[in-house]
């Protein structure tokens, strides 16, 4: 029995058909089957092609606009001196670094909670 006709026997017949209906329903927990299914109808070939394309087109607007965008100064722009290589790591590396030793020290040693709460291996019982 499909659901239109279910629901036109609902309609017609009252009670009977209620209880047929809620007979014929299959388990509430498992799924309908979907009415389309995309199971390997994916052309890979169109996919792939579209895909080069959007990169291939990334990349050059990248590679167009990286150096036009160097080659004049904005206005009021006025850069100072470089970093040297050790300053850079400094800055970039060696910061970020002694930041995470730092909060993790603090974390380790601010810990309250009390040794009989933590979990070290497995109760056998």
């Amino acid at each position: 029995m499909t659901a239109g006709t279910r629901d036109r026997a609902v309609r017609e017949t009252g009670e009977g058909a209620v209880r047929e209906a809620r007979r014929s329903v299959r388990d509430p927990a498992r799924a309908a089957d979907p009415a389309v299914r995309y199971v390997g109808t994916v052309d890979k070939k169109n996919a792939m092609r579209a895909g080069a394309l959007a990169a291939g087109t990334t990349l050059m607007m990248l590679l167009m606009t990286s150096p036009a965008l160097a080659l004049s100064r904005d206005d009021g722009d006025d850069p100072g001196p470089g970093l040297s290589v050790v300053e850079t790591l400094g800055l970039f590396v060696g910061i970020p670094l002694l930041l995470f030793a730092i909060i993790t020290g603090l974390v380790l040693v601010l810990d309250k909670s009390h040794p009989s709460h933590r979990v070290t291996k497995p109760k056998q019982g």
